[in-house]
């Protein structure tokens, strides 16, 4: 389509049902959407004047629900893509580059003609096109060149796996300009998740990249990590009364590598004295058994940590469950003790180097006050610093989002809908 066609249509509302199934149907929400577009269209067209036809292309940011650190030991996950994105305004280039400007960085060109990876482009954007480039030319995909624009409000750091929607959205694009979308979303995301491994040096699991590419809720079981199970779970849960709220509590990651990288090692210590590689691997009655004779070898930390895994690999199944029966209550229920299990048992909510440093188990309990019983509330992804989980029922969702921006800071809270499609391209009805 023609940019200003593009325009005419996205200011006159005819992609607002488009719009409304990314991100809601809330007239402020159409509104800033249809600003934001019409933005990134202007920004294109400034850079590339040249490109009269525009495709426009949009990759979800993902939460993780149920399944904390579980991912690691091959257990199950439940996460859901989120109506936060990364969005692309693309149009064809020079024949052999794909020339990509993010919006406050420099652009990256890569030409096709040396798709091998880059030493000195590890932890670039950079490699991930060239990654994702090499797959699908690997697979016999013609590629041809082109540009694009990309904006993003998934911001880094954030939890919600920015890095995931990126390498979703250059998926997403080279498979609809270039493949006739055959590859479709699973094939995608293992497209992502080899550009990371092997062209960003990032050696990530491939749930961040499924579940942003599948989109709604995803029920992951990694028992097999190169084959993983996928199942949607299909469930209106704005259409429940229910929206999703994620806040940064400012939290500094500086310096918790090694807490992060402790709870895997720990986990599999445990493993390893039970004969197994992962906590997968192992039997639980075995485990609790063997506590006396564990405590010789594992740290008692280590032993909560292991816990923890059973009862949450089994939980985020019955998260799933809940979901697909429709069943709200049961779902909280279970997303409370999920919350409770990270915070004492895995012991993720604050970094024991740091304890004077706070900030998760602070929002935590003024979320908690705020509910009054209602939804539920957890940390959020890794943990140890950065940002909780809720679930708010819809007529208390403002008051929530300016407690919390009262105390962590403006905009510190983000009031989102769970998006029920992945990466997508958008077009004129």
């Amino acid at each position: 389509m023609k940019v200003q066609e593009f325009i005419s249509g996205l200011s006159g509302g005819a992609l607002d049902g488009a719009l409304g199934r990314l991100y809601g149907t809330g007239e402020r929400t159409l509104l800033r959407q249809r600003a934001r577009y019409i933005s990134a269209v202007e920004s294109f067209s400034r850079l590339y004047p040249e490109c009269g036809e525009i495709g426009v292309f949009s990759a979800p940011g993902r939460t993780e629900i149920g399944g904390n650190h579980t991912d690691h030991q091959h257990g199950c996950v439940l996460a859901a893509a989120v109506g936060i994105d990364v969005i692309a305004i693309v149009g064809e280039g020079d024949p052999g580059v794909i020339r990509i400007k993010s919006e406050g960085y420099p652009a990256d060109e890569i030409s096709l003609t040396s798709l091998e990876p880059v030493e000195s482009e590890k932890g670039t954007s950079a490699a991930l096109i060239r990654g994702i480039a090499a797959k699908f030319a690997e697979m016999g995909v013609e590629l041809e060149g082109f540009n694009a624009y990309t904006t993003s409000d998934v911001l880094t750091g954030s939890g919600l796996s920015s890095s995931a929607a990126f390498e979703n959205l250059v998926g997403t694009i080279i498979d609809r300009r270039f493949n006739g979308g055959a590859a479709g979303a699973v094939k995608i995301a293992q497209i992502g998740q080899f550009a990371e491994n092997v062209y960003f040096g990032k050696a990530s699991g491939l749930m961040d990249q499924m579940v942003s590419s599948v989109g709604g809720f995803v029920s992951v079981d990694f028992a097999d990590p190169d084959q993983p199970r996928i199942k949607k779970v299909d469930m209106d849960f704005s259409g429940a009364g229910y929206s999703l709220c994620i806040t940064d509590t400012k939290g500094s990651h500086a310096d918790l590598t090694s807490d992060y990288v402790a709870v895997p090692e720990e986990m599999k210590k445990v493993a390893k004295a039970l004969g197994g590689e992962v906590l997968r691997d192992v039997d639980e009655e075995e485990f609790y058994n063997a506590i006396p004779d564990l405590r010789k070898t594992c740290s008692d930390r280590s032993i909560l940590r292991a816990a923890h895994f059973f009862d949450e690999n089994r939980r985020a199944l019955e998260e799933a469950q809940a979901l697909e029966n429709g069943d709200t209550e049961e779902f909280f229920r279970l997303v409370r003790e999920s919350g409770e299990s990270s915070y004492e048992l895995l012991q993720n909510v604050y970094s024991p180097r740091k304890p004077d440093e706070q900030q998760i188990p602070l929002a935590i309990m003024l979320s908690k006050r705020l509910l009054n019983g209602a939804g539920a509330v957890r940390v959020h992804g890794g943990g140890f610093a950065g940002t909780i989980q809720a679930f708010v029922p819809n007529y208390l969702a403002q008051a929530y989002a300016e407690e919390m921006d009262r105390v962590f800071g403006p905009g510190s809270c983000q009031v989102l809908a769970v998006r029920p499609v992945g990466g997508t391209e958008l077009e004129l009805p």
